[in-house]
């Protein structure tokens, strides 16, 4: 297949599948039955054991105490086991100890499903570690993310009493009735494609030069599979999806892809058979996949143009700009993918990001920026949730209504919450990329602080606001033109991502449990109707115009002024 039918074919896959899968997720968490309600007398043994009433409907307040102490639960279990890998089993390579800042960034990655991975997967965690922290993180994550996501719908669901469900019920439903079953069967398909699945060392090999290399290998085709599904993007290896290993084929190129894109899509199906307001979630799904494809085609268009520096001294450029792209996916489909996992905050690389054109870095931020074009596992909704919030107010007041959404009346106090969660990501986005900026200019060794920036100019800022825009938005891409690993990014990252983590689904959480307590009110004459073509147009410009807005002059100040630097010559 070409370049371009595998594209396609990715596209309508993850459509059909995701269709179907979301009508089964309306099941899951409406409480019918399905086949995987088998292992209920199992979970509600767990839940006696924990003391824990699944049943009991929580309020937004107790809601997110029981979301942020779990969290914390998970943040020690991680750091604990990351500081002694070294004494810990299943470690053949003798990987030493993650040293603490390192082990702290990591584990408060993970636990907020970014994985911004500071360390080299194959060289920095024990087979221990990757299972116990990462790959265990990686699904309690994903699952906490669908349960906030589930609590925000049922937020403005049309006959809704103030309670927003059960975090713990949500939580293990997600565990056990979604990511388990769809991450088994995605893992069986990497075996059949050849990912290795071994608690084997590493292997030695002679090459033909006579060279002893040590191959690393291990337990990957399990750990693939949530890593994709649940958005998450922590490499196995620290290639991540370039690596043979991760990424043997082409058929394996398409299955990660698909699993990148099913259950973010899936939710936006999910939405309408759960609330019964299918033209609400088709209004999402137009508006999401309009966004996404803004974003990817022109990542493609650039890659597959190539470098106007080399095209203009003569040499051939016929394959595109190749620095930086995997070989075996050639410019378009590695552009493709940086697309999706852009769009989808999974954060997994089949290329060099740090060697994308610059107009091609202007689209990844945006993306990141937005994370509202599907997004992540819950939390894409709970992003587009804010937008929306924000462009019915400000719609229905050009119109001279109440604002109300499917309704249920928001009031000044939700606008003001939706408002903040908006203006959090430039404060610390921003804020941070500044004071790197700072360090790097006016200290003494600043560099040597800051760690190693290949590109100390326009190129240079771009790879810090990239590694602040990611790490806030779960996302865990990075440039590798920054040498991360040293104090100063292990700590300054972690702040970040905490808040991108938290700040939005407390900011929707608070909003969902305003909205569920506010008495329903049958839509009227003159109502504005929140799944129309024309709110629907007016939901994508307030969301470009205010991502762009936010972000518009640090894309001057680095990936627009590299670009006018490269045409210059």
């Amino acid at each position: 297949m070409n370049e371009w039918s595998v594209i396609i074919l990715i596209l309508a896959l993850s459509v059909l599948l995701a269709w179907y899968t979301g009508k089964y997720m309306a099941g899951v968490y409406g409480g019918k039955n399905n086949l995987p309600d088998r292992i209920a007398p199992l979970e509600n043994l767990i839940f006696r054991i924990c003391k824990i009433d699944a049943t009991r409907q929580m309020n937004w307040k107790e809601w997110l105490i029981a979301f942020f102490t779990i969290h914390i639960i998970w943040l020690l279990w991680g750091f604990f086991i990351l500081i002694n890998q070294h004494l810990l089993p299943i470690n053949p390579a003798r990987i030493p100890a993650m040293e603490w800042t390192l082990a702290l960034n990591t584990a408060v990655s993970f636990i907020t499903s970014t994985n911004l991975q500071h360390y080299t997967g194959e060289t920095g965690a024990s087979y221990f570690s990757q299972i116990m922290v990462m790959m265990f993180l990686q699904f309690v994550s994903a699952a906490a993310s669908l349960a906030a996501g589930i609590a925000v719908i049922r937020g403005i669901k049309e006959r809704s009493t103030g309670q927003l469900g059960n975090f713990y019920n949500d939580f293990v439903r997600s565990l056990t009735r979604i990511l388990l079953p769809i991450s088994f069967i995605a893992s069986v398909l990497f075996v059949w494609r050849g990912v290795p699945m071994t608690f084997k060392g590493p292997d030695t090999i002679v090459s033909l030069q006579g060279d002893t290399v040590q191959i690393a290998r291990g337990p990957v085709a399990a750990f693939l599979s949530i890593k994709e599904l649940g958005s998450n993007g922590g490499g196995f290896f620290g290639t991540n999806d370039a690596h043979p290993f991760e990424n043997p084929d082409t058929y394996t190129f398409i299955l990660h892809s698909i699993i990148v894109f099913l259950l973010p899509m899936a939710f936006v199906f999910m939405i309408g058979f759960y609330l019964k307001q299918m033209k609400f979630s088709r209004m999402l799904f137009i508006v999401m996949f309009i966004g996404f494809l803004m974003i990817t085609l022109p990542i493609l268009q650039q890659e597959i143009k190539g470098n106007p520096a080399i095209a203009n001294t003569g040499i051939l450029n016929k394959a595109g700009n190749m620095e930086g792209k995997e070989q075996r996916f050639g410019a378009a489909l590695t552009a493709f993918y940086c697309g999706i996992n852009v769009v989808i905050p999974a954060g997994t690389t089949a290329g060099m990001h740090d060697s994308f054109m610059p107009l091609s870095g202007v689209f990844m931020l945006i993306g990141m920026q937005t994370d509202a074009f599907f997004g992540g596992l819950g939390t894409g909704w709970i992003n587009m949730f804010i937008f929306v919030i924000i462009a019915i107010f400000i719609s229905t007041l050009m119109i001279g209504r109440t604002p109300e959404l499917l309704g249920k009346k928001i009031t000044l106090t939700e606008m003001q919450l939706a408002t903040a969660v908006i203006l959090v990501q430039p404060l610390f986005c921003l804020g941070m990329a500044a004071i790197a900026a700072f360090v790097f200019v006016h200290y003494p060794g600043g560099n040597m602080a800051l760690g190693w920036i290949s590109n100390p100019k326009e190129h240079g800022f771009t790879t810090m606001l990239y590694e602040f825009i990611s790490a806030f938005a779960g996302n865990g891409s990075e440039f590798a033109g920054l040498g991360n690993n040293t104090v100063f990014w292990n700590l300054t990252t972690i702040p970040v991502m905490l808040a991108g983590r938290f700040i939005p689904i407390a900011g929707s959480i608070i909003i969902a449990g305003y909205l569920a307590s506010s008495k329903y009110t049958p839509p009227s004459y003159g109502t504005l109707k929140a799944d129309s073509v024309s709110f629907a147009v007016f939901l994508f410009f307030v969301i470009m115009v205010v991502q762009v807005l936010c972000l518009f002059p640090s894309l001057v100040l680095g990936p627009i002024g590299e670009h006018v630097q490269l045409i210059r010559f």
